[in-house]
C-alpha cells in the first residue's frame, strides 16, 4: 500500500513538472516576442556608446534590468516629491543601464520637456528642463541608437510642438534661447552655408590637410596654443564662440577665415549635433530655411528619421513624413526670424515664402504615399487647409501671381469657393484672421501688409502703400487688444514690427530702391517730428 502511495506521488509530481516546465516554456516564449518588439534584447556590447555605458552594461550583465527597475520606481517617486533635479541623473543612468530601450528614454525625455517644465514660473528654469530633455535623446540616446526612427521623431515633435507651438507661456523664451544658441556658435545671423558644409568633416580629416609640422601650425603655436585640442578649447569657451584675436598676428586672413569655419562646423556638429552638409541638402530639398526657428531643426531630425526607417524596412516612417509636412507649413507661416530682442521677452518670426511650393508639395506627397488609406485622405485635407491657410499670406506679401496659382489649386481640388475671386476670398480671410487668429498667423499677416505697403510704395502706387499699412495697424490694434489677457500671444509692438520689416529691407534691396526706401524714412521722421512739436506747442498753448 505504502509503495502504490509512493509511486502515485512520484507520478503526480513528475505530471506537475511536466505542467510547470511547459508553462515556463510557453512563459519563455512570450517574454521573447515581447522583448523583439520592444527591442529589449540586449546582445553584449551598445555600439558606439560612451566607455562609461560600455562597462556598465559588460560589468554588470543581466542584474542591470534589476537595478534599472529600482531606479525607475525612484524616479516615479521622486517625481511625486517634486524632486527634480535628482530624476536627471537618475534618466541618465537608466539610459546607461538599458541603452537600447528607448521607449523609455523617449518617456524620460518627455517628462522632462513637458511634466517637469511647466512646474516652474520662470522660463528660464522652463528652458533648462526642456533642453534637458532635448539633449537626453539628441546628445545620449542617439550615440548608441543611431538607426531608431522612434527617437528622431520624438526629438523633430519636441522642436516643432514644444519649442514652435504657442501652447507654453513660456514659447517666446524658448524660440529666443534657441536661435541665441545658433548665433552664438555660427557667429553670425547668416552664415555662409556652403562655406561651413564644404569645410573638414571632422578633427582627422582637417589634421590631413594641415598636419602637425604643417608651417599652419607653426603659426599657431607661436600664438602661444600648442596643439588642437587647446585652440579649440580657446574658440569654444567664450559665450560667442570665437577664435582668440592673438592668431590675427600670426596666420594670414585666408588660414584665419578656413579655421573659423571648420571649427564653426565642427562647433555645430558637437553641440546641437547638426551637420551642415545635411542642412545645406534640406536648403536646396525644400527652400533656403532660417536656422535658428524650431521647425528648422524639427524638419532636420524628421527628414534624418525618414532616411533611417526607409534603410531599414524600405518604408519612409509616417509620423517623421507628418511633422515634415508640417514643420514646412508652420515655417512657411512664420520660419524666418526678424528680429528679437536681448532679454527674450519677445521674438518677432515672418512667414518664409520659399517654401510655400514645398509644403504644398510635401502634402501632395504624404497623400499620394498613402493614397487609398486614412492616413491618406488626412493628407488630402491636410493640403486643402494649408491651401486656404497660405492663399492670403502670399497675397499680402505681394506675389499675386502665385497667390491666384494657389487658388487655382484649392478650385481644382476642393471645388468652387464661396467667394469666387481670389480678391474675394483674400478679404474675407482677412476678417477671420482678425477675429481667430494666433500669434503666428497675426504677425504674419501684420508685417506682410507692412511688406506690401513699403514694396507699394517703392513702385510709386502710395494709396495701396497707405492701405496695407491702415490695415496692418488695425489688424494690429485688434488682436492686442483682443489677446491683452493672454501672455503667450503678445505680439511686439507695432513700431518694433515696422522696424524690424524696413530693416530686413534695408539689407536686401538693391542701392537704387534703398536709396529711396532711406529717403521716405527721412520724410517720415521728420513728419513725425514736426507733429510732435506741433502738439507740444498747442500744448503749451493751451497750458498760458
Amino acid at each position: 500500500m505504502n509503495r502504490f502511495r509512493n509511486m502515485t506521488l512520484i507520478l503526480a509530481l513528475l505530471l506537475v513538472t511536466v505542467l510547470v516546465l511547459f508553462g515556463i516554456r510557453g512563459m519563455e516564449r512570450h517574454l521573447d516576442r515581447t522583448i523583439d518588439s520592444e527591442r529589449l534584447r540586449f546582445s553584449g556590447a551598445v555600439s558606439d556608446a560612451p566607455p562609461a555605458v560600455a562597462f556598465t552594461t559588460m560589468a554588470m550583465g543581466s542584474f542591470r534590468g534589476l537595478l534599472a527597475d529600482v531606479l525607475w520606481l525612484r524616479s516615479e517617486t521622486l517625481k511625486s516629491k517634486k524632486n527634480y533635479f535628482e530624476m536627471v541623473q537618475l534618466a541618465r543612468w537608466i539610459t546607461d543601464l538599458q541603452p537600447n530601450y528607448s521607449g523609455g528614454t523617449v518617456y524620460l525625455a518627455w517628462n522632462l520637456a513637458y511634466n517637469i517644465s511647466v512646474t516652474s514660473s520662470d522660463f528660464e528654469d522652463r528652458w533648462y528642463w526642456v533642453n534637458e530633455g532635448i539633449k537626453l535623446i539628441r546628445d545620449k540616446v542617439l550615440l548608441y541608437n543611431p538607426d531608431d526612427p522612434l527617437l528622431y521623431k520624438e526629438l523633430s515633435w519636441i522642436f516643432l510642438h514644444k519649442l514652435g507651438n504657442l501652447m507654453d507661456d513660456a514659447n517666446l523664451y524658448y524660440k529666443n534661447q534657441l536661435a541665441t544658441q545658433m548665433t552664438n556658435i555660427l557667429g553670425s545671423t547668416t552664415p555662409d552655408w556652403e562655406k561651413l558644409a564644404s569645410a573638414p568633416a571632422n578633427q582627422a580629416e582637417f589634421m590631413k590637410i594641415y598636419p602637425e609640422d604643417s608651417e599652419f601650425w607653426v603659426a599657431v603655436k607661436k600664438a602661444g596654443y600648442n596643439n588642437y585640442d587647446e585652440l579649440f578649447t580657446a574658440f569654444m569657451t567664450p559665450v560667442k564662440a570665437a577664435l582668440p584675436d592673438t592668431l590675427r598676428l600670426y596666420l594670414n586672413q585666408e588660414q584665419f577665415n578656413i579655421l573659423e569655419g571648420f571649427f564653426r562646423a565642427e562647433l555645430l556638429r558637437k553641440r546641437l549635433k547638426l551637420d551642415p552638409v545635411k542642412m545645406v541638402a534640406i536648403d536646396r530639398k525644400y527652400g533656403k530655411m532660417d536656422w535658428r526657428v524650431p521647425e528648422s531643426q524639427a524638419l532636420y531630425w524628421a527628414e534624418t528619421g525618414i532616411e533611417k526607417s526607409i534603410a531599414n524596412s524600405g518604408k519612409p516612417e509616417i509620423n517623421c513624413i507628418r511633422i515634415v509636412s508640417h514643420a514646412l507649413q508652420s515655417a512657411f507661416r512664420s520660419g524666418r526670424l526678424l528680429t528679437m530682442d536681448a532679454d527674450g521677452k519677445y521674438i518677432q518670426m515672418v512667414p518664409n515664402l520659399n517654401l510655400a511650393d514645398s509644403a504644398y508639395k510635401a502634402f501632395e506627397a504624404g497623400e499620394a504615399e498613402f493614397s487609398g488609406s486614412g492616413a491618406g485622405n488626412s493628407f488630402r485635407s491636410a493640403k486643402i487647409n494649408y491651401l486656404k491657410d497660405a492663399i492670403p499670406l502670399i497675397y499680402i506679401n505681394g506675389n499675386i501671381t502665385k497667390a491666384q496659382e494657389f487658388f487655382d489649386k484649392l478650385v481644382a481640388i476642393d471645388g468652387p469657393q464661396k467667394r469666387r475671386t481670389l480678391d474675394e476670398f483674400v478679404m474675407v480671410e482677412y476678417a477671420e484672421d482678425v477675429r481667430d487668429a494666433d500669434i503666428k498667423k497675426a504677425s504674419g499677416v501684420v508685417s506682410g501688409l507692412i511688406q506690401r505697403a513699403i514694396f507699394n510704395m517703392l513702385i510709386g502706387n502710395r494709396e495701396a502703400a497707405v492701405a496695407n499699412e491702415r490695415l496692418a495697424r488695425y489688424i494690429h490694434h485688434s488682436y492686442s487688444l483682443k489677446n491683452k489677457d493672454v501672455k503667450r500671444n503678445t505680439l511686439p509692438p507695432y513700431n518694433e514690427i515696422k522696424k524690424g520689416v524696413v530693416q530686413n529691407n534695408l539689407v536686401n534691396l538693391p542701392p537704387a530702391m534703398r536709396s529711396i526706401l532711406e529717403a521716405e524714412i527721412a520724410a517720415e521722421q521728420a513728419r513725425d517730428a514736426e507733429n510732435a512739436a506741433g502738439k507740444y506747442m498747442q500744448k503749451e498753448t493751451t497750458a498760458m
